[in-house]
């Protein structure tokens, strides 16, 4: 259950946390949008990352000086972990765009791009849920990520399918085929920090 003690710090680095991430996706979903110079999109989403890192350590920090905490150590750990693995995979999908010299992006990016920004906004809601203690207002958030993955995964199946009848140039076909399924997979890990709000509630 619930404890009072020391429930400001973890709640207020989730948040921290969150916001960063949403953050990170929406200049992830803007410069897809209109791709420009690509090292620099690839340093703002870095910087992102390291300040996502730093975050992560202060919870760890916390979590292993503190005798009490608001929630099951398991729980705090999954969730900061995997709320970090989010941001990295996006920090190395844009890498590759600098990486592969991607200058033009296609339709299926710039829809993967969205749904990975619709999916962190729900995040972040279900974990300002989460720090009000309202949880069973995160279940609504925690389905519609469910909803958008799901949505990743038609977006992945069309995209490969209209990628290998339209596409003639093979390096072409393997640089997009691994920007598709990078994409699909960020929509995983946000399905993943899905699963451990679900836990949260049940056991709470």
């Amino acid at each position: 259950m619930f404890q009072t003690r020391k429930k400001d710090t973890f709640y207020e680095y989730f948040v921290l946390i969150a916001k960063n991430l949403q953050m990170a996706s929406k200049i992830f979903r803007e410069e897809i949008s209109n791709l420009g110079d690509t090292e620099k999109f690839a340093v703002q989403i870095k910087n992102l990352e390291n300040i996502g890192d730093q975050y992560t350590h202060e919870i760890m920090f916390a979590l292993n000086k503190s005798f009490i905490t608001p929630l099951e150590r398991e729980d705090i750990l999954g969730l900061t972990i995997k709320l970090d693995d989010v941001l990295d995979l996006i920090e190395a999908c844009t890498w590759r765009f600098e990486l592969f010299n991607i200058v033009e992006t296609d339709e299926y990016m710039k829809l993967f791009s969205k749904n990975i920004e619709m999916c962190i906004e729900e995040i972040v809601e279900a974990i300002r849920h989460l720090g009000e203690k309202k949880l069973q207002d995160m279940s609504k958030h925690t389905h519609k990520i469910n909803d958008l993955e799901k949505v990743a995964d038609d977006l992945l199946r069309d995209g490969l399918k209209t990628l290998f009848s339209t596409c003639t140039d093979p390096i072409d076909i393997i640089k997009k085929k691994e920007i598709y399924n990078m994409m699909e997979e960020i929509t995983d890990e946000c399905e993943d920090v899905a699963d451990i709000l679900e836990r949260i509630m049940m056991r709470n």
